[in-house]
């Protein structure tokens, strides 16, 4: 596989990124709220290797369902992925991406994201069904200035 470049999501991809999304135990429901015009993936040849997408609320933006296929760990897509969505929210000059992770707290420090406390999300965002239903409190949330 040559360097990866992200390319916008298809709604004929749904099927694909839910079955991905199930291999690496990340939640599918609210999937449809933003897709699939906020999420981008990584093709190999004709396979979904990877995922990621973001869901607008105002001036600030949620990334969620960053996946990586296991077999193609450790290659940099998922950070190639994340670039791309942040690049998306610049775009669209929000102010701020957040996140809520289980499992990848540390890997998102390290691509700038910082804790904050829930409480101190933004209005909207903890709003959103991830915030609100799908992710558990148990969940660290983060949080990136554009």
């Amino acid at each position: 596989m040559s360097e990866p470049i992200p390319t916008p999501a298809r709604a004929e991809d749904l099927h694909a990124v839910q079955e991905l999304l199930q291999t690496v135990s990340l939640p599918t429901e609210g999937l449809t709220d933003a897709f699939p015009e906020g999420y981008a993936l990584i093709r190999d040849g004709s396979a979904l290797v990877g995922v990621a997408g973001i869901e607008v609320y105002a001036d600030v933006a949620l990334l969620r369902s960053v996946a990586v296929a296991p077999a193609q760990r450790s290659r940099g897509l998922g950070r190639v992925l994340v670039a791309d969505r942040l690049r998306a929210a610049r775009q669209r000059r929000l102010s701020c991406v957040y996140l809520l992770t289980t499992t990848a707290a540390e890997y998102f420090q390290g691509l700038g994201f910082a804790k904050v406390e829930r409480a101190a999300a933004a209005v909207q965002i903890q709003q959103s069904r991830e915030f609100a239903s799908i992710c558990p409190a148990s969940a660290v949330c983060l949080a990136l200035a554009l």
